[in-house]
């Protein structure tokens, strides 16, 4: 016995030793907790973790450590982006994707996972899948087998029945339902229960009617209050954060009454639900970005004008309710719904931001320490910090005086890996 322990405790004493260390540099950094630029700092990053901060000329380079020199760069934390959909885009024109098994499907997600890493978001939530497709996706990347974002999915998004996150394109006869299903509160329950039971780390419930549904007003209410608050304490209990799709201002206030975690779209937002949101702590999710591609390309790409027509009505007032919300100091973070345009265009969604009522910095929280924050995972993510998960991007300039370098990131390390440079 007392050798075998001699054996492990050297096994280990050497795994440390030989720890992989990186000394990087750069012109600067955005510190998103302070909200300030830091000139030229230095990091020593061992295996995943950040372990020292400093200053260039004042931190010592660690014998043997490897050099990632960023000139002319600046790093700020991963992005991450609260509403993505891997395993589907729009180069698929869009009834041909509906005939899509779930094997494709995953492999579209694989594609798509690259993509969205190489473009700087280390950690996405997926709102929003087939067949659990990203959920194996996902666990394809935390087993080193595929590259990609740390993931949240939830699997398929709850739905009433008729509603938007149900299948309603087929013919009657068809008896076409979602997975997502689930009419009042007891089968809402079963159904978080569900797919919390085949991996899901997040839960989403569709609250309104949508964009890219047919038969529903956008703005209409489709779940009661008793059924968010049954979704809400379900997904609680289990220790998961949940999302409610809602455009509409009456479901927008019942999601947010409910206990929902964070609200997606958002787009007729009214003062009583700026009020609400401040009041419960609930974070906004606007995806001010994908409109002018879908207005641009979705007759292009086969959507229907049922659908273009609906983009439309929400255009306006989703961008002046995300005006409203940033003006009033609601929690926000980023969410671009990803999928509605190309995967890896992402970064575009900062300058509309900006455009819209957020300075660079509160945009870039957005993306960072905020949706950290929301996903319950601010003490080792969202901010480059002693300690925290390597995660690090960079862009060439400074993104404080143009936002628009988020579109084209240069540098990319997740988990102290580094996947661009």
């Amino acid at each position: 016995m007392r050798v075998v322990l001699f054996v492990l405790s050297f096994l280990a004493v050497s795994f440390t030793a030989s720890a992989k260390e990186i000394y990087l540099t750069a012109d600067a950094m955005v510190d998103v907790a302070e909200g300030k630029l830091i000139e030229k700092p230095a990091i020593i990053v061992r295996d995943n973790r950040i372990v020292v901060i400093g200053r260039q000329g004042r931190l010592d380079v660690p014998e043997g450590a490897e050099i990632v020199a960023l000139e002319g760069q600046t790093i700020m934390p991963g992005f991450m982006d609260m509403h993505v959909h891997l395993s589907s885009g729009p180069e698929t024109p869009f009834f041909d994707s509906m005939g899509f098994s779930v094997p494709r499907q995953t492999v579209v997600a694989v594609k798509n996972a690259r993509r969205t890493l190489m473009a700087g978001f280390t950690t996405v939530r997926d709102l929003g899948a087939e067949g659990y497709s990203v959920i194996g996706v996902r666990d394809g990347v935390n087993a080193g087998d595929i590259i990609g974002p740390r993931i949240y999915a939830v699997g398929p998004a709850l739905s009433i029945t008729g509603g938007h996150c149900d299948n309603n394109f087929s013919a009657p006869q068809k008896k076409d339902v979602a997975e997502g299903v689930a009419d009042g509160p007891w089968a809402v329950r079963q159904k978080v229960r569900e797919n919390i039971k085949y991996g899901a780390n997040a839960i989403k419930i569709c609250a309104t009617g949508g964009v890219f549904s047919k038969g529903t007003k956008v703005g209409i209410q489709q779940y009661s209050l008793e059924e968010l608050k049954a979704a809400a304490e379900e997904a609680h209990r289990r220790g998961l954060v949940i999302a409610a799709h809602a455009h509409g201002t009456d479901g927008i206030k019942a999601a947010i009454v409910a206990g929902i975690d964070s609200i997606e779209h958002v787009s007729f937002l009214d003062d009583e639900g700026v009020e609400l949101a401040k009041k419960f702590g609930t974070f906004l999710s606007l995806d001010i970005y994908n409109t002018e591609y879908t207005l641009t390309y979705g007759k292009e790409n086969g959507v229907p004008e049922e659908n273009i027509n609906k983009e439309r009505q929400v255009s306006v007032r989703q961008r002046e309710s995300f005006t409203k919300a940033a003006k009033a100091g609601v929690k926000m973070v980023f969410g671009s719904d990803a999928a509605i345009y190309p995967h890896g265009d992402n970064g575009k969604q900062f300058s509309r931001m900006v455009q819209f009522g957020m300075t660079p910095m509160q945009a870039l929280q957005a993306a960072t320490i905020n949706s950290a924050t929301l996903m319950k995972r601010e003490t080792e993510l969202g901010v480059l910090r002693e300690g925290y998960l390597a995660d690090i991007v960079a862009v060439k300039g400074n993104p404080i005086e143009d936002i628009s370098t988020t579109e084209a990131v240069t540098f990319v390390m997740k988990d102290g890996v580094v996947y661009k440079q």
